[in-house]
C-alpha cells in the first residue's frame, strides 16, 4: 500500500463544488489533492444551462476547464474513488483517505463534494432516456423541452409544485399518479384551474421511437403521449463516506416523499464533524451548477480562514 505526501486539504469530488473549493484554497497558497471518481451526477446531460457566460457548454468540456484552472495554482488532481475516509485520533483535526488503487492519503481538513448518485422511479426505461427526455429540473432543462408534450410522474405531494413549475413550460401537462398518494382536492383544483391533467395508474414503462420518448405505458395497457418526463429521484449519498467520517445527515422530500438525505451544514458550509466542511450537491439535492460553484467558493475560504486560525495558534505556542 502505498502512503501519498500529506497536504492541507483533501477535496473529495471533483465537480462544480470541489473544484470551486480548491480553486480558492490554491489561489490561497495552500496544498490540496482534489480525488475524483470521474463521475459527475450532470454526465448524461448534454449541455448545462443556466450557467452565466457558459449556458449551453457541454458538462465534460467545463470540468475540463476547471481542472486546467486549478492546476495553473498547484492543485493536484488525481482520478481515484474514495473508498474509506475517517477522522484520526486527536485534539487537532486531521483525516485519512484511502483510494480504490489502495493509496492513502492523509490531510488537515476535508471538503466533502462528492455529490451524489440519482435513483430514478422503478420504471423500466427511465434510465436509458436520463439526461435527454427524462428529465429532473424544469430550470435545468425546461426550455428544451418548451411547448412539447410534457408528463410529470408522481412521487409524492411536492409533484403539484413540479407540475405548476412545468406548466409555466407549455399548455400541454399531464400529471401520472403512478404510486404517489392520491391528492387532495385542494391540489387537484390549483392543477385544474391551470389546466394541468391528472392520470391515475402505475407507470411501466416507456414507449420509445426513433431514439425519441413519445409516450409513458401505464399498468391497465394506456399510453399516455409526452415527449418527456419529468421526475423526482432520490438522492443517494456516498454512504462509505458520509459514515466513515460520522457526519450527521438530514432527510430530503416530506413524510409522503423519501428523497433521499443531505449531509447537515451550517451556514458557513461546515459539517458536524470539526474539520470537514460540504459544499454542492452532498448537501442537498436541489443545487445546479451556479449554487454549487458559489457554494464551493464559499467553502475553500472558510476551510482556508480555519487553517490560518491553526497557524496562528501553533506559531503562538
Amino acid at each position: 500500500m502505498e502512503t501519498a505526501s500529506p497536504v492541507d486539504v483533501l477535496v473529495l469530488g471533483g465537480g462544480a463544488a470541489g473544484l470551486s473549493a480548491a480553486l480558492c484554497l490554491g489561489r490561497s497558497r495552500r496544498s490540496v489533492r482534489v480525488l475524483d471518481a470521474g463521475e459527475p451526477r450532470n454526465a448524461s446531460s448534454p449541455h448545462a444551462h443556466n450557467l452565466l457566460t457558459h449556458d449551453g457548454t457541454p458538462p465534460a468540456e467545463l470540468l475540463a476547464a476547471g481542472r486546467a484552472e486549478v492546476e495553473r495554482y498547484g492543485v493536484e488532481v488525481v482520478t481515484a474513488r474514495a473508498v474509506d475516509a475517517r477522522r484520526l485520533p486527536g485534539d487537532a483535526p486531521a483525516f485519512e483517505v484511502r483510494t480504490a488503487d489502495g493509496t492513502t492519503h492523509r490531510s488537515r481538513r476535508v471538503v466533502l463534494a462528492s455529490g451524489l448518485r440519482d435513483e430514478l422511479p422503478d420504471v423500466p426505461g427511465l434510465r436509458e432516456r436520463w439526461g435527454r427526455d427524462v428529465l429532473h429540473c424544469p430550470y435545468c432543462h425546461g426550455w428544451e423541452v418548451r411547448d412539447r408534450r410534457l408528463a410529470v410522474l408522481a412521487s409524492g405531494s411536492s409533484v403539484v409544485h413540479r407540475a405548476l413549475l412545468t406548466r409555466q413550460l407549455s399548455d400541454d401537462v399531464t400529471v401520472v399518479l403512478h404510486d404517489a398518494v392520491d391528492l387532495d382536492p385542494a391540489a387537484r383544483a390549483d392543477l385544474a384551474a391551470r389546466g394541468v391533467r391528472v392520470v391515475a395508474g402505475r407507470a411501466t414503462g416507456v414507449r420509445v421511437e426513433d431514439d425519441a420518448l413519445t409516450g409513458l405505458t401505464l399498468a391497465d395497457g394506456t399510453t399516455v403521449a409526452c415527449d418527456a418526463v419529468f421526475v423526482a429521484p432520490r438522492a443517494a449519498l456516498d454512504d462509505a463516506l458520509v459514515d466513515g467520517l460520522g457526519l450527521e445527515t438530514h432527510a430530503v422530500g416530506s413524510p409522503d416523499e423519501d428523497l433521499g438525505r443531505g449531509v447537515v451544514v451550517d451556514g458557513a458550509g461546515a459539517a458536524s464533524v470539526a474539520g470537514v466542511w460540504a459544499a454542492g450537491n452532498v448537501a442537498g439535492p436541489h443545487h445546479a451548477l451556479a449554487s454549487s460553484i458559489a457554494g464551493g467558493a464559499a467553502v475553500g475560504a472558510q476551510v482556508n480562514l480555519s487553517l490560518v486560525t491553526a497557524d496562528l495558534a501553533a506559531a503562538r505556542a
